[in-house]
């Protein structure tokens, strides 16, 4: 089977969608924010070292989203993205691994019923919606009423993410889960 790309604007106007005919990641999603955490993944690498302003790439099902800081011309980039991807992804793994996460230990409660039941609701109402546009959301933590969630993908640095889609996602739980919820951004985790 010959394998198909086509590329697909996200809501970010930093960020595109690259989605093939054949998985990219078989479990799960996966985020690089820099070449040298590539080493388990060479088209990763190899998608960051085009150009210097590329900020993340961002692996999961079918697709990859690459979002650059907004200083270089997609109409230049995309092609060299296209190329290079159709150009390695025969050699790519799909079950590559993934680094240990440098993070601190998960606060407590964060394998809580109460994190399970957001997991859920976000699973049917919001998530969809944001793998189509080429991210997704994790959720960090949840105490005292305060969901704190991570953007994933194009999400990351897309304008509409930071306050109309976070917003959104507030409201949804607040009538499916709890009316006091409020849903904060983490920086990192």
């Amino acid at each position: 089977m010959k394998t198909q790309l086509t590329i697909q604007s996200t809501p970010n106007p930093n960020a595109l969608k690259f989605v093939l005919n054949t998985p990219v990641k078989t479990a799960g999603n996966w985020t690089y924010k820099s070449a040298g955490e590539c080493a388990a993944n060479p088209l990763a690498g190899a998608v960051f070292a085009l150009d210097p302003q590329i900020k993340e790439v961002y692996f999961f099902d079918n697709y990859i989203t690459v979002t650059q800081d907004g200083s270089v011309n997609w109409d230049a980039l995309e092609e060299r993205i296209r190329k290079t991807i159709l150009d390695r992804i025969n050699d790519h793994n799909p079950d590559f691994a993934t680094p240990e996460p440098q993070k601190k230990a998960a606060p407590a409660g964060n394998d809580s019923p109460e994190m399970a039941q957001i997991n859920a609701i976000l699973d049917q109402t919001v998530r969809p919606a944001l793998q189509m546009d080429g991210g997704d959301i994790e959720l960090i933590d949840y105490k005292d009423n305060v969901l704190r969630v991570f953007y994933q993908g194009a999400c990351g640095s897309c304008p509409s993410a930071a306050m109309g889609t976070l917003k959104a996602i507030e409201n949804i739980l607040k009538d499916q889960f709890n009316p006091d919820v409020v849903v904060e951004l983490a920086d990192a985790f």
